[in-house]
């Protein structure tokens, strides 16, 4: 969360293509350094430095693109780095698998290596961006104020709600990851291999629809009405989840698959409406720093998910399910409601 936000004002005062490149270097080298941790203490400490790296890449990635394009255009794009995210995502977690099979200290140090070259080298073409045009840099986004000094994004209550209220659409992530494989194994007649399963084909769904659901997108409103719509495609996923539970095997699969698709289209969804309004409202000279704000919504999330995921689905079951369902619902309906409010000067 710290350098989710911290990095949204660095890249306004010392360009967010330097901080890329920094953030990206300093990953790639904490991924090498944990070959030579030799304790949970220093484990611990490489972690906090690559996860810091990575919450400061996505702040950075989101500057260039609110700073390079325009409109819809930004979320096109983005929509396009997430698809080209997830399949590597999924192309890595099949290579790992190789250094699972082995069992190795070397197994596992030849794959850790081998990540932080592949990000390392990831240095070079970023090198080679182009700086924004000026226009762009003095242009305030289509939500954000006209004229006059930039903005801060700690007083634009309208954003800061907006991004408190992405942080819990972000605990979706968590049931997806967290939630649904303790309750298949745990809570359901469901084979474990049923996990795999629902994990490859939210992979792939997300791949094939997350570019065509950024289309729906066309101005805020849209932005507010797709959050809305994504939450409840989460609700649905939330009662699918609840109600494989007590189901003989075969029906708790199919009904299971139903959860997986709502969350899917939840996910694609939510993702397009938030990226729009965290590119749309934002005062385009200040552009750092409110996607650090948008980026720290998203690390909040990210970080009490698990907690959130297991303390209620996990541990009570249907009741659990129904109080995430009504968080989601709420989360909607509230980012809805600022999306489509007046901006005040």
């Amino acid at each position: 969360m710290t350098a989710a936000f911290s990095t949204g004002y660095l890249a306004d005062r010392f360009g967010a293509h330097r901080l890329l490149v920094v953030c990206t270097i300093v990953q790639g080298a904490a991924l090498a350094t944990y070959c030579s941790a030799s304790s949970a203490l220093t484990f611990t400490l490489v972690a906090c430095v690559a996860v810091g790296a990575q919450g400061g890449q996505r702040t950075a990635q989101a500057t260039l693109l609110a700073l390079h394009f325009t409109g819809p255009g930004r979320v096109a794009v983005r929509a396009r780095l997430r698809v080209v995210t997830n399949v590597f995502v999924g192309a890595g977690s099949a290579a790992a698998t190789t250094a699972l099979a082995a069992g190795t200290a070397t197994g596992y140090v030849i794959a850790m290596l081998a990540a932080s070259v592949l990000v390392l080298a990831s240095v070079v073409p970023l090198r080679g961006l182009p700086s924004p045009e000026p226009a762009t840099l003095d242009t305030p986004a289509s939500g954000g104020p006209a004229g006059g000094v930039a903005r801060s994004p700690l007083r634009d209550f309208r954003y800061l709600g907006i991004s408190a209220l992405y942080g819990i659409l972000t605990i979706q992530f968590g049931l997806l990851t967290v939630g649904m494989p303790l309750w298949v194994t745990l809570h359901t007649h469901a084979p474990a291999t049923t996990v795999g399963l629902l994990l490859v084909l939210n992979t792939v769904l997300v791949a094939v629809f997350q570019v065509p659901a950024a289309r729906l997108v066309t101005d805020v409103r849209a932005a507010g009405r797709t959050v809305i719509v994504s939450s409840g495609f989460l609700v649905l996923t939330c009662v699918f989840y609840a109600a494989a539970g007590p189901l003989p095997a075969g029906l708790a699969v199919a009904v299971l698959v139903l959860a997986l698709l709502a969350a899917s289209a939840a996910e694609v969804l939510s993702e397009a409406g938030a990226w729009s309004l965290a590119f749309e409202l934002a005062d385009a000279r200040n552009a750092g720093a409110y996607q650090g704000v948008s980026q720290t919504g998203l690390a909040a999330g990210t970080m009490l998910a698990p907690a959130v995921v297991t303390g209620t689905a996990i541990a009570h079951g249907t009741p659990g399910w129904l109080v995430l369902a009504a968080m989601f619902l709420a989360a909607g309906a509230g980012t809805h409601r600022l999306a489509r409010a007046r901006v005040t000067a």
